[in-house]
């Protein structure tokens, strides 16, 4: 058994924080949800989750009757979790006062509680996998958040999980039950009132009111992820829901998508054996042959395309699987692919026809995906060679990161030019180029004295001889540029005539402007 504090640490530090702690601290027994507008059914030692709970007297309230019950905890989010007026309700009841982190979801929550108190470690879980199982438990989870009883369904209304307390639904959602799928009558009903319809272009939930069948009224949201609908959620409710509780069941969307792909990653043995043969094609030494004939990968030449998704696209797991799933759907062949680190590898044939570079290049340019990942390709080459058109790739994808490179799908032949002026970029500043010469004395000028002489010398470099487009590349007045010419050359003792001294002038600028992004 688990006091507070100690299920605390478990769960983790990013996702809760005890505000009040009473001596001495209470086991925890099970996780109760508590009702908008009903009184707390708290038995001793249970967890209570104020999910609606954003006015202070309500959580005042909740927090003395919890007390009262002999609950261990009551759990809120910020800003009521920092009130004071709720801590001293707390500490007066005797009952621990927890803050759940802004942006956790209470589903989530709510399974990795239910986790660490069956004796679970999240590590554990994860490195076990995913199995079926664990969509059963998080359909529990989801059921707590929204109290209704829950299928996870996929795109095609085959049923992949569900909560308890399914006998409290209706013959339609039995029926749905004991087929594993919701009968074609049924979603003939949800169609023609346009729910599907719903599904396909939103993300929050939608409520589907009673039928003159007898059918309850239903609480749905779309599972998707990285612009993909996976599958979708649906709750059998007795009525109208609260727009609290309703939000709280779409915000479990995220978490459920993740799971989803997991165990469709884990599920498939083919996928998983094939990734590991092209992390060997990807990563070289031995076994690559082995590898190439286990895949049949033919005596050709091919290109490496490495898929980042950024560093604000939220789950990047979640969206990496997701273009996974996309990619092996069936363009042309069948691009192999595999996940190294963050970074998903595809490995596609140079040639024109099915299955080869062209029309995998087309689709990623196509493709609409939220949000849309950082795509880079290698040069084509031999099988052998992979590990070279992997480096090339993933060169190009450290320009897209940083913003030196905008393209929708780097390509590395194309872009050669801006890899040289990176990585010499790199090389300048490690050997402290960009301190030689009168360039640290126009840098100080510009910086105390607010010119840009920088600037102008670089235009003049770019455009030597032709003033009228130096100064339109820097949206000046011919003159002014020439006057700015000439205070430079005022202010520092610069030799221009001399083109060995321009070619280090020029290298310098770009050495300066290529590491700013770096």
């Amino acid at each position: 058994m688990l006091d507070v504090r100690a299920l605390v640490e478990r769960v983790g530090p990013t996702l809760l924080r005890t505000v009040v702690s009473p001596e001495p601290t209470v086991c925890v027994g099970d996780v109760v949800i508590a009702e908008p507008d009903q009184p707390p059914t708290a038995a001793g030692g249970d967890l209570v989750l104020g999910v609606a709970v954003t006015d202070r007297e309500h959580a005042r309230r909740l927090t003395r009757a919890c007390g009262a019950q002999g609950a261990a905890a009551v759990l809120f989010k910020p800003p009521i979790s920092a009130d004071d007026a709720v801590a001293a309700a707390a500490e007066e009841a005797g009952v621990a006062l927890v803050e759940v982190r802004p942006g956790t979801g209470w589903a989530q929550l709510v399974w990795l509680i239910r986790a660490a108190l069956a004796g679970t470690g999240i590590e554990e879980a994860d490195a076990r996998g995913t199995g079926v199982g664990d969509l059963f438990r998080l359909a529990d989870a989801v059921a707590d958040v929204v109290d209704a009883p829950v299928t996870i369904e996929d795109a095609h209304s085959q049923v992949l999980a569900y909560s308890a307390r399914q006998d409290l639904t209706d013959p339609a959602r039995v029926s749905t039950i004991m087929g594993r799928k919701q009968p074609d009558d049924v979603l003939a009903k949800f169609r023609a009132r346009g729910t599907f319809r719903q599904l396909s272009k939103g993300s929050s939930a939608i409520f589907v009111p009673a039928q003159q069948d007898g059918t309850l009224p239903r609480l749905v949201v779309p599972i998707r992820m990285g612009g993909e609908l996976l599958g979708s959620m649906w709750a059998v409710v007795p009525g109208e829901v609260s727009e609290e509780r309703s939000t709280a069941f779409a915000d479990t969307a995220p978490l459920v998508a993740l799971q989803l792909l997991r165990w469709r990653a884990v599920a498939d043995a083919e996928r998983r054996r094939s990734a590991e043969q092209v992390r060997l094609l990807l990563e070289g030494g031995e076994g690559w042959r082995v590898a190439a004939n286990e895949l049949a990968v033919p005596n050709e030449a091919h290109r490496v395309v490495a898929i980042e998704m950024p560093s604000s696209a939220g789950p990047a797991e979640g969206h990496r699987l997701a273009m996974w799933e996309w990619i092996t759907r069936g363009i042309g062949r069948r691009p192999l692919v595999t996940e190294i680190g963050t970074m998903l590898y595809a490995l596609v044939p140079d040639r024109v026809g099915a299955g080869g570079w062209p029309d995998l290049r087309d689709a990623l340019t196509s493709h609409d995906a939220s949000p849309r990942p950082l795509i880079a390709v290698g040069n084509p080459v031999a099988v052998a060679e992979l590990p070279q058109s992997r480096a090339q790739a993933e060169e190009l994808v450290g320009l897209l990161r940083t913003g030196q490179l905008r393209d929708r799908v780097a390509v590395y032949e194309e872009n050669w030019h801006l890899v040289v002026l990176s990585r010499m970029a790199g090389a300048s500043t490690d050997a402290g180029v960009g301190t030689l010469g009168p360039l640290p004395v126009l840098r100080e000028h510009d910086r105390t004295q607010g010119t840009e002489y920088l600037a102008t010398l670089h235009a003049w470099l770019r455009h030597p001889g032709d003033p009228r487009q130096a100064s339109r590349e820097l949206r000046v007045h011919p003159n002014t540029f020439r006057y700015r010419m000439k205070r430079l050359t005022q202010l520092v003792d610069i030799d221009l005539e001399s083109p060995n001294v321009r070619a280090a002038l020029f290298v310098q600028l770009l050495a300066d402007r290529w590491a700013q992004h770096g």
